[in-house]
């Protein structure tokens, strides 16, 4: 009998879990939200994690040999610590050593975006499009900038834990200094944030991008007009170097900007001018799993 899959998705407002039937057959047998109260520290939402593995259990009727879990951040290898995640509270602490022992079974844990790749990668869209690819570029691009690749079907976190983390590539010195300490991030220019960032600079007004994206469509705006072509060019530029270092069979593009439709269309033509090849065939494709990616890459990191 296949061993079930367990997944937990922590994020800033709530932790979602997963019990899946199998790694071939990954039927939902259940799924279960409760908040994750960050606001009230480390130690509480260490305990929300567990509360909410024993009300899985108490439903399925057993409990978890192994448990997959997303995290916002990554663990420092030579420290154990967490690093990286936008939710404080868990930062800097020993988080999958601790989990783990209260558990009291082994854990294995990735970023959200290595999470969200494997998912597409496993049960998504990946399947779909090409059902033999051996090496994928998961992108979530919204209010910041993350990547995760996987390669036949494992994720890799890499040496230092920062497997995918193209937001952090340099990409132009105009994008200014990031909360990594570093400048000129990815992330600083063609998140969602950094959009926007770059249209109140040229204008003094602060809109949201998708009140930008018509009036830069319509051609009424022509500061919207030079938001939406930054995002163009240094997309095209920032994903060829992906392509020309991993050569990936598909990316997925995640989050509220990878959405947009040029990405699809002139986004695709400008990275095509920077690789090196004389064209691109790697599929450049939307999410098939949404929000649920999370949850369910989680559950396939036991696998």
């Amino acid at each position: 009998m296949s061993e079930k899959l367990w997944g937990i998705d922590l994020g800033g407002t709530k932790i979602e879990g997963i019990v899946l039937k199998s790694k071939d057959d990954p039927e939902v047998l259940l799924r279960k939200r409760i908040d994750t109260e960050a606001n009230q520290g480390y130690e509480h939402v260490v305990g929300r994690i567990k509360m909410l593995i024993d009300q899985l259990a108490d439903e399925v009727g057993e409990r978890p040999k192994t448990l997959g879990m997303g995290t916002p951040g990554a663990i420092d290898p030579p420290t154990g610590l967490l690093k990286n995640s936008n939710s404080q509270s868990i930062n800097n602490k020993p988080f999958l050593k601790d989990l783990e022992a209260l558990l009291g079974i082994p854990i294995v844990m990735a970023n959200d975006a290595n999470c969200f790749a494997l998912a597409e990668t496993q049960m998504g869209i990946v399947p779909e499009v090409d059902p033999e690819a051996k090496v994928v570029f998961g992108v979530i691009m919204g209010t910041g900038c993350g990547g995760g690749v996987v390669v036949n079907g494992q994720v890799i976190n890499g040496k230092h834990g920062i497997g995918g983390e193209w937001g952090h590539n340099f990409l132009d010195a105009s994008g200014g200094t990031c909360y990594c300490g570093k400048s000129g991030c990815a992330e600083k220019i063609i998140s969602g944030t950094g959009l926007e960032n770059y249209y109140e600079e040229l204008t003094g007004t602060r809109k949201r991008l998708k009140e930008i994206l018509p009036d830069a469509r319509s051609g009424k705006d022509p500061n919207a007009v030079k938001t939406l072509d930054r995002l163009i060019h240094f997309f095209g530029l920032g994903i060829s170097t992906i392509i020309n270092v991993l050569d990936p069979d598909v990316i997925v593009l995640g989050g509220g900007v990878g959405n947009i439709e040029e990405l699809y269309t002139r986004g695709v033509a400008e990275a095509e001018k920077y690789i090196f090849n004389p064209r691109l065939e790697t599929k450049i494709v939307r999410p098939k799993l949404g929000d649920s990616a999370g949850v369910f890459g989680a559950a396939f990191l036991t696998v």
